[in-house]
């Protein structure tokens, strides 16, 4: 089996992915990630409904047009939210806390995302961003994602203006919603790690972050239309938690594991072994994260790896000695 998968990278690739998404315990990163997620998703609301309101708030029909098109794309609660929303009004107090709170959570995403990838790409702790410079590669991040998807929202209504539920509408709005995740994913991969990586290295585990976004966003939306459409008002919004809890975070497990593609493609760290012996990419894999701990730049860690054999033999001498 370890022979035939090395001459399939269909089957080698996916493999040495899981196995390094195994390794790097990206799991219980990503529930880190998901707690911020969870928190930035409301108020984040608040400052974009804010900001609606102040901007247009002489066409209202514009504005509900804008807020369906960009919530309903929110996981589970989006639907929900897009249909409850009345008309908008500018307000100076839910603005400065949507703002406040959107800057504190939508920081936490990053910075968890940050560790994340640092890990992931295997960056040494004394190389990987403090904390001033962790929040300032956030702020840049959140703030290209906020100006890109408030254009790409507003062009996207303006182009279908008048054209609301038809077959051309429906399909810019597709389009505009892949680009904007395609562009997300990028931004994030690209500038929230310290290793020194290039947006081609980190193209294919975004478009594949992406096309996964979609689907997810889909799951979410019939997650809503089955489950919580028949649920009492008490059940339905601890369901709505519930689920978007959940959809947050298989969302940052697949996200990491996007982000171990990159890493995997661009350091060749496959085939993998399925077996106990260890091969080239399995070394390289170990050496990097050992390599990665030195926390002084006077400590020097070297990776040695015993032939086959040599490794059982001291373990039991060293048994012995005990």
């Amino acid at each position: 089996m370890d022979r035939w998968q090395a001459g399939h990278p269909v089957l080698g690739v996916p493999f040495a992915v899981v196995k390094k998404f195994a390794d790097d315990d990206a799991a219980g990163l990503g529930v880190r990630v998901a707690y911020w997620g969870f928190f930035s998703v409301f108020s984040l609301l608040l400052a974009f409904v804010s900001i609606l309101g102040f901007a247009f708030q002489g066409d209202p029909s514009f504005q509900q047009r804008v807020l369906d098109s960009t919530v309903g794309l929110m996981p589970v609660i989006g639907p929900q939210i897009s249909g409850s929303v009345g008309s908008l009004t500018g307000s100076g107090v839910a603005l400065a806390i949507g703002l406040a709170g959107a800057l504190w959570t939508g920081l936490g995403v990053t910075v968890a995302m940050g560790v994340a990838l640092d890990r992931i790409w295997a960056v040494e702790r004394l190389d990987r961003s403090g904390f001033v410079r962790s929040r300032l590669r956030g702020l840049l991040v959140l703030a290209s994602i906020g100006v890109f998807t408030v254009a790409s929202t507003a062009g996207v209504g303006l182009a279908t203006d008048g054209s609301s539920g038809s077959t051309p509408a429906q399909v810019l709005s597709f389009v505009a919603a892949a680009g904007i995740d395609l562009v997300v994913f990028l931004a994030s991969f690209r500038l929230l790690t310290a290793a020194r990586v290039t947006t081609r290295e980190v193209l294919p585990g975004a478009a594949v972050a992406a096309a996964c976004w979609l689907v997810l966003q889909a799951v979410g939306g019939i997650y809503v239309t089955q489950i919580l459409k028949g649920s009492s008002q008490t059940y339905g919004g601890f369901a709505a938690v519930i689920g978007l809890l959940a959809w947050l975070l298989i969302a940052a497990e697949i996200t990491l594991m996007a982000a171990e593609l990159n890493v995997v493609l661009a350091r060749r760290l496959w085939p993998r072994s399925l077996g106990g012996e260890l091969r080239a990419a399995d070394e390289r894999t170990m050496r990097e994260a050992a390599e990665s701990e030195r926390r002084d730049r006077r400590q020097r860690i070297t990776v040695t790896f015993d032939a086959e054999g040599e490794a059982a033999a001291n373990g039991e001498e060293g048994g012995g000695d005990v």
